[in-house]
């Protein structure tokens, strides 16, 4: 809080409902952040119209649209998803987030049950995790053969070239948080009664697996830009920032008629 100048805006915001709000929902008490978090909700307001323009003109134009989110444990994936469908037509998305395999599933080829859930005409359909579990989390917790991760690598980037090439709209986020970080959400979630669900016996391991997870979160990039469509790596260490950037990086890669510039 060493830089933060109190300014007339400052003050101005500080003395709203929402200011008041935002500076007494937590102690200790603190002026920069309140006035961040009413700065956040603001724009998240702004940006949230931006949303239901874009889904109207996906639903007018018969659009299909893939959002797949990857990123480690706690990287803040459902927050982010959240928030972008907070405000749109129930009606025309689906989150999706898959369950491990069923005893059939494994024995087909890996990507079918993926393609079982994409986008009909209108529809936006939301990965909170996807086809890349083959690419990290299982390799790193032994959940796939060598040669399965090998296929896979082999596999995705012609993959995702088929997918674009018959219409639908694919975007790939990435939300990279530290360690440490990582590390003090896990301690959030284990002390919340309301969160505790959210861990796993995979996230009981993160924090020993990093170096792991690491080395194939990087031949994972590495093999990808080889391919047609590249990464959209989110600095996720400060929640409100990452939801900001990650809905304006769908906007930005959607060509519908922007209100605003993003």
């Amino acid at each position: 809080m060493h830089d933060f100048k109190l300014t007339p805006e400052a003050v101005e915001i500080l003395n709203s409902n929402k200011g008041l709000t935002a500076l007494l929902s937590k102690e200790p008490y603190n002026l920069e952040k309140a006035v961040r978090y009413v700065n956040y909700e603001k724009e998240l307001k702004k940006l949230q119209i931006e949303l239901i323009r874009m889904q109207a003109w996906a639903i007018e134009n018969n659009e299909r649209i893939i959002v797949i989110f990857e990123g480690r444990d706690a990287a803040g994936k459902g927050g982010a998803i959240r928030r972008i469908t907070e405000r749109i037509n129930p009606r025309n998305y689906r989150i999706v987030a898959l369950p491990k395999p069923t005893e059939l599933e494994q024995t087909q080829w890996y990507f079918q049950r993926y393609i079982k859930q994409f986008p009909k005409g209108g529809e936006i359909v939301f990965f909170d995790r996807s086809w890349y579990n083959r690419a990290v989390v299982e390799p790193v917790n032994g959940f796939c053969s060598e040669e399965e991760y090998k296929t896979f690598m082999n596999q995705v980037n012609d993959f995702e070239r088929m997918i674009t090439e018959s219409g639908i709209r694919l975007v790939k986020i990435y939300m990279s948080i530290s360690k440490k970080e990582q590390a003090k959400r896990f301690d959030d979630i284990k002390n919340d009664p309301l969160k505790q669900w959210k861990m796993t016996a995979v996230d009981e391991n993160a924090q020993e697996l990093w170096d792991d997870y690491t080395f194939y979160k990087n031949a994972m990039f590495a093999k990808t830009s080889e391919g047609n469509l590249i990464w959209k790596i989110i600095k996720a260490n400060q929640k409100t920032f990452a939801r900001v950037a990650v809905i304006k990086h769908l906007l930005k890669s959607i060509p519908y008629d922007k209100k605003f510039k993003i």
